[in-house]
């Protein structure tokens, strides 16, 4: 046992400290007497538990069914804004820009008017622009003006099927709103309808609580446009140079829209002039009705309530697209119900039989007619016309569908020539004619690129990239409704169906690529044998005129004898 150093107490043993900490400390009063200290201590009676408080009621059910009232949908997107790509200043700039270009094309197209469009960016102060976009379309009634560009969701394209760029009658009226949202300035229109007409001038707001729109101004004035459209928008956001930019927006939708002429006024810079590649318009697209494949059960249930049709016979054929007499008895014998019965009465479980009767019936796929795709010869002009290369080439597939809905894809591409060769291909995205800048690793377009091997056609390529080498990639899909993967319109939606129609697409032009490709190395290689004969041959006959003892003029016929028989010997190009 280790001596206690002196000066200091002993401690205890470890347990010990234990029971001297639980034993209880002596009283320091009178010391207890001994009956006191026989006598058991009484049993601890247990604390009451306390009640329970109940909890405070904050709100009845009639506050809050005074609270509660209907959101508008310009409310909603006040609030969700990023939802329409408004969601930083940059592509702010963008989509505003490429809402009002979209309703110029498109009522342009509508009318069969080549289209001539200007379009403006001047900076007002570090973070503030005016964008203004102005056409030579059939302009707009004085009384749509305001619920043009002051009421979200109002339009004439969401229940037209057929192939335009607009969809959903957001897009300039929300460009509109997040100018006034973020500068508290009205959206300026200016619009004629025929030179006998007058030019009306409106100064239009969103009312957001009701999703109306709010006139400021309304008067005629003097405008020297025949006919045509001006929107001028001031709000807040950045101008940048490069990708995702105004400037790539402009140039590819020239690219994509080789008979429009479009003059570019970027800020500060030099005026930009995209002159017609081609000088007619493209083909116009026909509505078409619903095909039954694309029709869901509400959807069938509202049309069979709206339809003018007296008999359910008639209703499936008028109100529906490659429905015929013989389907009509297929699928009314499949439904258990007759061709005579009024749309109206049919309950919900026949409507249901109804709708699993048409997509288990074999039906042709829907008209096409309803698209207009760009052309291969139109792709190549407007690569042509932009970019320098070497070699263009395009693709149009036969339309296809997904969920009843018509599409069709193309391809183009443009390789070689002053396109660095070094760097990764670049890619267009387009929906509609429509440039997609956003969101590209969520499309399926880009999907269907990553997903091709371009090895196996003379290009070099790393896992999960784009393949490398100087190629400028423009992939289009045209449909009467694109499947978008948010109200933004930014990325396509990865539909089976879809991804398939871009595959082969771009396998197709691979294939056609790598010919050229192989053509120009082999070209390449006839060449440097070709410079091998011009350099090695003369120094052949000097060494045969030393050795034979031949004259000059015997020299040069065995020369021209050995050019053509090595010139015979090589395969020719084909």
């Amino acid at each position: 046992m280790a001596k206690q150093k002196p000066g200091r107490r002993a401690a205890p043993p470890q347990m010990d400290l234990f029971a001297t900490a639980a034993a209880p400390a002596p009283a320091a009063s009178a010391p207890v007497p001994p009956e006191a200290a026989a006598a058991p201590a009484p049993a601890s009676q247990p604390a009451a538990p306390a009640a329970p408080k109940a909890p405070a009621r904050r709100q009845t059910a009639e506050a809050l069914a005074e609270r509660q009232r209907e959101i508008s949908v310009s409310e909603f997107f006040v609030k969700n804004r990023h939802l329409l790509g408004f969601d930083n200043p940059q592509k702010a700039l963008l989509t505003a820009v490429r809402e009002c270009v979209d309703n110029s094309l498109d009522a342009c197209g509508d009318a069969g008017i080549l289209p001539s469009l200007r379009i403006e960016i001047v900076q007002l102060a570090e973070d503030r622009f005016k964008i203004a976009v102005e056409d030579n379309g059939p302009g707009i009634v004085r009384a749509q003006i305001p619920k043009v560009f002051g009421k979200l969701l109002y339009g004439s394209k969401f229940h037209t099927m057929k192939q335009q760029r607009g969809q959903q009658g957001i897009g300039v009226s929300a460009a509109g709103m997040y100018g006034q949202l973020t500068t508290g300035k009205p959206v300026l229109i200016w619009s004629r309808t025929s030179p006998q007409a007058p030019a009306h001038y409106f100064e239009v707001t969103v009312d957001t609580r009701k999703n109306q729109p709010l006139v400021l101004k309304d008067e005629k004035r003097d405008w020297e446009k025949k006919h045509g459209t001006r929107v001028e928008i001031e709000l807040q956001a950045i101008y940048k140079k490069g990708r995702r930019s105004v400037d790539d927006y402009v140039e590819q939708t020239a690219i994509a829209n080789p008979h429009a002429e479009i003059t570019y006024h970027p800020p500060g810079g030099e005026v930009l002039h995209y002159a017609r590649a081609v000088e007619q318009l493209p083909e116009e697209p026909r509505e078409i009705k619903p095909h039954p494949y694309g029709v869901e059960l509400g959807m069938l249930m509202r049309m069979l309530q709206d339809t003018q049709a007296k008999q359910l016979g008639a209703a499936l054929k008028h109100d529906f697209s490659r429905v015929t007499d013989k389907v009509v008895a297929e699928v009314v014998k499949a439904a258990g119900v007759t061709a005579s019965t009024r749309p109206r009465d049919l309950s919900t479980p026949a409507i249901e039989k109804l709708h699993k009767a048409l997509q288990a019936v074999k039906l042709m796929a829907p008209p096409t007619n309803c698209l207009s795709p760009i052309g291969e010869a139109a792709i190549r002009a407007g690569l042509q016309k932009r970019i320098q290369a070497d070699y263009y080439e395009a693709v149009t597939r036969p339309p296809a569908v997904y969920r009843g809905n018509p599409f069709q894809v193309e391809v183009g591409l443009a390789y070689g020539g002053a396109l660095p060769g070094d760097e990764l291909a670049e890619m267009y995205r387009l929906a509609n004619r429509v440039p997609l800048q956003y969101q590209a690793s969520a499309c399926a377009i880009t999907k269907a690129v990553l997903s091709v091997d371009w090895r196996g056609y003379g290009l070099q390529m790393s896992k999960g990239a784009l393949p490398t080498g100087p190629l400028v990639l423009m992939v289009h899909i045209a449909s009467v409704w694109v499947p978008f993967t948010s109200e933004s319109k930014e990325a396509i939606a990865a539909y089976p169906e879809i991804v398939k129609e871009l595959r082969l697409a771009l396998m197709e032009v691979g294939r056609k690529l790598a010919s050229h490709i192989r053509h120009r190395r082999k070209v390449s290689d006839e060449m440097k044998k070709r410079s091998y004969i011009d350099k090695f041959i003369p120094h052949i006959g000097i060494a045969l005129k030393e050795i034979l003892a031949l004259s000059d003029k015997q020299e040069q016929s065995v020369l021209v004898h050995l050019r053509e028989t090595l010139e015979r010997s090589r395969e020719p190009i084909s």
